[in-house]
């Protein structure tokens, strides 16, 4: 059993760590806001996702293949999504204005974009379908519990890692250029989700 839960644990770290729109978010929000601010984002994307793991585990992705017109709504809105946080990122002034007590991205704002995240329903898709495919509900909370907290402290990382770079985005230029190439990874996400 005990392997099984490392198996669980390795799959949720590789998930979690890799860069993606939520990971990204963290650490521009910490960037800018410092880790503290970030915190609130980092908790919503977090419950977010384990709430879309665990239905997953029930059988939301039954519900997907029953109606697929639905899986390409979510896809879409995925892209949109995307798109909008790259063109945010975009024409950034890159001013830090750093303020300890400012407000990062919100739980809600977390929280929904791991809706929004294709990454996340790729995820949880193959994370229950590798550990709970045969319905066993054990199984599912386990997993849900195990990623739980290495999705926490994976999106956690990135948030502290932004915090970290603030010293060297202390001018405008340079931060605008980071931005910038934060949403050359947003958009090329969103291509190739649009490819794929």
């Amino acid at each position: 059993m005990l392997n099984l839960y490392l198996s669980m644990a390795a799959f949720a770290l590789a998930a979690s760590i890799s860069p993606g729109p939520v990971n990204i978010v963290a650490l521009r929000s910490g960037t800018q806001y410092g880790f503290r601010a970030s915190l609130a984002h980092v908790s919503g994307a977090t419950i977010g996702f384990t709430v879309l793991l665990f239905l997953t585990g029930l059988g939301l992705h039954e519900l997907l293949i029953i109606m697929p017109a639905l899986t390409q709504v979510i896809q879409w809105a995925g892209v949109a999504f995307l798109l909008f946080l790259a063109y945010k990122l975009a024409i950034d002034n890159g001013r830090l204005d750093v303020d300890e007590n400012g407000k990062g991205p919100s739980a809600w704002y977390g929280a929904l974009m791991q809706w929004l995240n294709p990454k996340a329903w790729l995820a949880s898709i193959a994370g229950m379908g590798a550990y709970a495919a045969n319905g066993d509900t054990s199984m599912v909370w386990h997993f849900t519990i195990i990623y739980f907290f290495i999705c926490y402290a994976s999106i956690a990382a990135w948030a502290y890692a932004g915090t970290a770079l603030r010293q060297l985005f202390k001018k405008p230029a340079l931060m605008r250029a980071f931005n910038r190439s934060l949403a050359v990874m947003l958009l090329i996400s969103a291509v190739y989700l649009v490819l794929s």
